[in-house]
């Protein structure tokens, strides 16, 4: 693994690792089960969006907010809350600590957003 910054070639790993945990998951897996159908794509996606957040690469071309909202109604602030948890578990056991808590930051922050996203979506339905 590499130093004090995330390294492209971590990336990748890390999402599978995490993803694996989401979907052997009690509350996670049947979330993430019913959403997503070809795992290898979701991992090349996350690898790519975790890239243009973390590394600004700009290899994520994507709407995180439409494609969260689709599945509003299971992404309760409790789901939100295990994501982060196994978010921290994974990324502390594969980065060094400062990448770690960078990488955790930032998925607060994103959880963050998604959360307000959905709810300001259910407020004005």
């Amino acid at each position: 693994m590499g130093g004090a910054k995330l390294e492209e070639s971590e990336i990748r790993p890390v999402v599978e690792r995490f993803y694996d945990r989401v979907r052997a998951d009690e509350a996670l897996g049947p979330v993430f089960g019913a959403a997503v159908h070809d795992w290898d794509d979701h991992h090349a996606r996350l690898a790519d969006f975790w890239s243009s957040v973390m590394l600004t690469s700009g290899r994520y071309k994507g709407n995180p907010v439409a494609l969260h909202l689709r599945h509003a109604d299971a992404l309760t602030p409790a789901a939100f809350a295990r994501w982060l948890t196994l978010w921290a578990q994974t990324t502390d056991e594969m980065l060094p600590h400062a990448v770690a808590q960078a990488m955790q930051a930032k998925a607060a922050r994103i959880a963050e957003s998604l959360q307000l996203a959905i709810q300001y979506r259910r407020t004005a339905a």
